[in-house]
């Protein structure tokens, strides 16, 4: 049975047309969930790793490069704005 409270995930095919809304989409599903973490949020690494150089954010976490080396030093406070951070650039991007 499929839990409404999530997205899908989107299918392969979508998947292997357009792998950047691929990154976006698995980041969008755990929005949610981060945001409501009583405690620290997890990383929203997903092993992608690869800085867009127009915007200077990594295409799979939507974190910039000071925001990724600060990620395990943070405090909870200081993740949980980077998943805002992070849900505000899906919300902005195409």
């Amino acid at each position: 049975m499929m839990d409404k409270t999530h997205p899908a995930r989107p299918d392969r095919a979508a998947r292997r047309r357009d792998p950047i809304r691929m990154y976006k989409d698995l980041l969008a599903a755990r929005v949610p969930d981060a945001l409501a973490s009583r405690y620290a949020p997890p990383s929203p690494c997903i092993s992608v790793c690869k800085i867009a150089p127009d915007t200077g954010l990594c295409y799979g976490c939507l974190r910039t490069l000071e925001e990724i080396g600060a990620w395990a030093n943070s405090e909870d406070e200081d993740k949980h704005a980077v998943w805002i951070k992070i849900a505000q650039r899906l919300e902005a991007s195409p």
